[in-house]
């Protein structure tokens, strides 16, 4: 910037920089000055800065973090947030201490740094929500897994399963979205302090120790990748869209299920609306929002890749700043789905004695009959015709469930219990083997909170290793930078 001796107006500022309120400012900075700590303790290590200016630095940085950086609500920023607040470390402390920050890096690394921080935060709590969510989905199966309902296929009634089982099944399709998005965390081990501008430095940094400090498991293997590469944000919206996707089509089956037509489920007054001019509405709207929020994610993941096509592979604003900033409102959607899934699926109740009568009124046992003959030496075709022979007389005679009467001479004394029908159907992953299908959901809900616990280890101790440096830089004992929420 040195060079430049004029900058743009006021309302390109605007478009350019944004107006960050001051929640904002507080968000961006606390992260900014997290990757200064480590960049100040790592610089001290290496005596690429004095005892007395690190000491100015760490207590300016402290002291606004402290404040939650109102110096900074109101001063000019004609060349965005960052840059004002560098000036104000060299306004305070003088050009020759507030100027040794940069020592080594650039805008474009710490950049890079800052959203690979909280990208990893925010995908944290969103595993964490999933998960909470995967666990009513098995504690609700748990719970219902005798209530006997008919599954669809093709909005048709099809086979007699239970209310349980259908939940664990979304529990088990839910479990590998939150698999993909542990995966994407797991990608982000590298730091990319270090690579500077685009190609590293010749001062002799230890991009290692910084990494450490922040949490991260090792530096960045190559400059360029580190700042030109935001492949693992895309990624990891893609994961969470696909969370989305799986969470709004279980809203879509309670949606339909809690019409009065299905009356299927049943939610509590606090989960549904009333209608501005019918009373006797009771809409279900909740479950509308956590169908559009996948939506929302969806068009994020577009509009991010959309702008990362067909960039340079190196520093780019479209990469690192326009893509990027889809990326945070798309992963914010999928949380708020998450929450309002997990209130709906813990307040919504079957009603068994509806969705028993529409299984035994669907004719949902017609395959087990034809398997019964299949026992008996009769090919499966044949069954399957002998069946539908029955099904048809049934329904010719004006019956809407098969008994004795409608059944061939082979079946003439078999009993169609759909509680027993279930319990038969073990074989495939099928309802009645419920204990194995909820015990392997539950292992991957036990190795989400193991994947949990270890990454808050891991920043906790990085939170403890970054404020013993500090205390060993400035000689005095300094606050934990991880104390005040945003990591």
């Amino acid at each position: 910037m040195s060079r430049l001796t004029a900058t743009v107006g006021a309302r390109v500022q605007s478009i350019v920089y944004g107006e960050p309120t001051p929640e904002e400012i507080d968000a961006e900075l606390r992260l900014t000055t997290r990757i200064d700590l480590a960049h100040l303790v790592m610089l001290g290590d290496r005596k690429l800065i004095d005892a007395a200016d690190a000491a100015a630095l760490v207590g300016l940085i402290e002291r606004l973090r402290a404040a939650r950086f109102r110096p900074l609500h109101d001063a000019p920023t004609p060349r965005g947030l960052y840059l004002a607040y560098e000036q104000l470390l060299s306004a305070e402390l003088g050009a020759g201490t507030g100027g040794r920050l940069h020592t080594g890096r650039s805008r474009n690394d710490l950049k890079a740094t800052a959203t690979a921080l909280r990208l990893r935060a925010e995908l944290t709590e969103l595993v964490s929500e999933l998960s909470r969510f995967q666990a009513v989905l098995l504690a609700r199966a748990r719970a219902h897994r005798d209530v006997i309902m008919p599954v669809h296929t093709h909005f048709q009634a099809a086979m007699p399963v239970t209310y349980g089982y259908y939940l664990a099944g979304v529990a088990h399709a839910l479990g590998r979205d939150i698999a993909a998005l542990r995966r994407c965390g797991d990608e982000l081990d590298r730091c990319p302090m270090g690579a500077s501008a685009v190609a590293g430095t010749d001062l002799p940094i230890d991009p290692t120790r910084t990494a450490r400090l922040l949490g991260f498991a090792g530096p960045a293997r190559h400059a360029v990748d580190a700042v030109a590469s935001r492949d693992t944000a895309l990624r990891a919206l893609a994961a969470a869209a696909g969370a989305a996707l799986t969470i709004s089509r279980i809203g879509t089956d309670l949606q339909l299920w809690s019409s009065a037509e299905f009356g299927f489920v049943a939610f509590p007054d606090r989960l549904v609306g009333g209608s501005s001019a019918m009373p006797q509405k009771r809409n279900a709207f909740l479950l509308e929002h956590v169908r559009a929020k996948a939506g929302a994610a969806i068009g994020a993941w577009t509009a991010a890749a959309a702008t990362m096509r067909a960039t340079p592979f190196t520093n780019s604003i479209e990469v690192g700043t326009e893509a990027v900033a889809a990326v945070w409102p798309g992963l914010r959607a999928v949380l708020e789905g998450t929450v309002l899934a997990r209130a709906l699926v813990g307040g919504g109740r079957p009603v068994p004695e509806r969705m028993l009568a529409r299984a035994e009124d669907g004719f949902v046992g017609a395959t087990a009959l034809a398997n019964r003959l299949v026992r008996q030496g009769i090919p499966f075709r044949t069954a399957h015709e002998v069946v539908g022979g029955a099904v048809r007389r049934a329904v010719g005679r004006g019956a809407v469930r098969l008994a004795a009467e409608h059944l061939p001479a082979e079946l003439s004394d078999t009993e169609i219990s759909l509680p027993a029908l279930v319990a038969e159907q073990r074989f495939g992953g099928g309802p009645g083997a419920f204990d194995p299908v909820f015990d392997s959901a539950y292992a991957d809900l036990t190795g989400h909170a193991d994947w949990l616990r270890a990454v808050r280890e891991a920043q906790d101790a990085a939170d403890r290793e970054l404020a013993a440096g500090l205390a060993a830089l400035t000689g005095s004992r300094t606050r934990s930078p991880g104390d005040g929420g945003v990591r």
